[in-house]
């Protein structure tokens, strides 16, 4: 074999690397869609759920505030009251929510729901949850959510 034929050989070799780089960087551009496509059907179906349950807790509990989330934060809704409780001449402020977000897609490809709660000015709970979105299991998350919210609500009954 002449230089001539291992250079084209060698040309060959290189246009074909390429073609399978490129292929490479458009599978994986398509799955990074499918992930974001997911996460966003996900995040639809969870903050739903959030609304739903939040609305809820507003029926049984008057004097609850309703707010939709739509920020750098995430999507969710937060709900929160503020009561004065009179005590011997003293007025106290005690301040009363619940905030359930899901976090905006990331390079990490996870679906993450975080939770906080105050009741009375007292922190009830702070929690994380997340899941792979190629291991994403909804019903789980809307268990995870509605525990979180019975939680707040046997917590506030028990304090009103």
């Amino acid at each position: 074999m002449d230089f001539e034929q291992r250079l084209q050989k060698a040309i060959d070799r290189g246009k074909r690397t390429k073609e399978q780089v490129q292929q490479t960087q458009s599978a994986q551009a398509t799955t990074e869609e499918e992930f974001k496509a997911l996460h966003s059907s996900a995040r639809l179906e969870l903050t739903d759920h959030i609304e739903a349950c939040l609305r809820k807790i507003i029926d049984h509990f008057p004097g609850f505030e309703y707010e939709t989330i739509i920020d750098e934060t995430g999507w969710g809704a937060r709900i929160r009251r503020d009561d004065i409780h009179m005590k011997r001449g003293n007025a106290d402020r005690l301040y009363s929510q619940l905030v359930m977000i899901i976090r905006p897609f990331s390079s990490g490809h996870l679906i993450d729901l975080l939770a906080k709660a105050t009741i009375r000015n007292k922190e009830l709970f702070a929690r994380n949850h997340f899941q792979r979105l190629v291991e994403l299991d909804l019903d789980s998350f809307s268990n995870l959510i509605d525990l979180w919210v019975l939680e707040f609500a046997e917590g506030y009954s028990a304090q009103e």
